[in-house]
């Protein structure tokens, strides 16, 4: 089977467009959303009514979880705690039922869907370098063969043994027996690694096979619809840059 996975739409309808569109002439059997339909963007009931619409599950997001009512976000910074108002205010009622019922956790055999780390995960910690997977390794015996996460924005992946992590420096690559993987699919609407472009990924698991991909979307749409609503503007000067 061959498994589309993406996170972190931000309500980006723009960018989610896109990546359905590659996912579709990429022929995937199934779609899987890790989190953060909501939180920054403009569109956050359109970006819910087409997750909902394809997704076979979605993990759920910090962002999802305070605009839903499930955990305290009175520390997050002026304009994020500003967006996700808006949004619980915009958000229909569906939508926040749906939100409300997302699950932290979703395992199907030897692969795990969360948010963030499979560790604590309703603390969303997050995991983008070497030393925050070796935190998983005290968890060995309860990881699974790979652990799909999103939460940090960053395409990186992490192949771990008992005693040992180290980075997979990949686009694509084949998971090898002896390893776990953590693997962070990077983000739909709001890239942070100097890419602009949005990310999704690929994951075949009959031949264990991993891959990376990017689509370009209209970013100035986007980032247009963000600069006339009640949202802090560098929400959309950073899609330009991809930060």
């Amino acid at each position: 089977m061959r498994i589309g996975i993406f996170s972190d739409t931000h309500a980006n309808v723009e960018a989610l467009s896109a990546v359905l569109a590659a996912l579709k002439k990429e022929g995937v059997d199934k779609h899987v959303c890790l989190g953060d339909t909501v939180g920054y963007g403009a569109n956050p009931n359109e970006c819910c009514d087409r997750v909902r619409e394809v997704a076979a599950f979605t993990i759920l997001g910090n962002h999802d979880a305070a605009v839903a009512g499930r955990m305290d976000y009175s520390y997050y910074y002026d304009a994020a705690r500003q967006a996700l108002d808006l949004h619980a205010s915009m958000l229909t009622a569906e939508n926040l039922r749906w939100l409300r019922s997302l699950p932290y956790e979703v395992r199907e055999g030897d692969v795990a869907f969360v948010h963030g780390s499979p560790i604590n995960i309703e603390e969303f910690e997050y995991i983008f370098a070497p030393e925050q997977a070796a935190r998983c390794l005290p968890e060995w015996d309860k990881l699974a063969q790979v652990t799909f996460i999103g939460h940090s924005h960053l395409c990186k992946s992490f192949a771990l043994q008992p005693d040992d992590v180290h980075e997979v420096v990949a686009q694509k690559f084949e998971l090898r027996p002896g390893h776990k993987y953590i693997i962070s699919v990077g983000s739909v609407g709001q890239p942070r690694d100097y890419d602009n472009r949005a990310s999704y990924t690929l994951y075949d698991t009959e031949t264990r096979v991993f891959e990376y991909k990017r689509v370009a979307y209209d970013i100035d749409a986007a980032a247009q619809k963000i600069f006339t609503a009640k949202l802090e503007r560098n929400f959309g000067n950073r899609l330009f840059i991809g930060v």
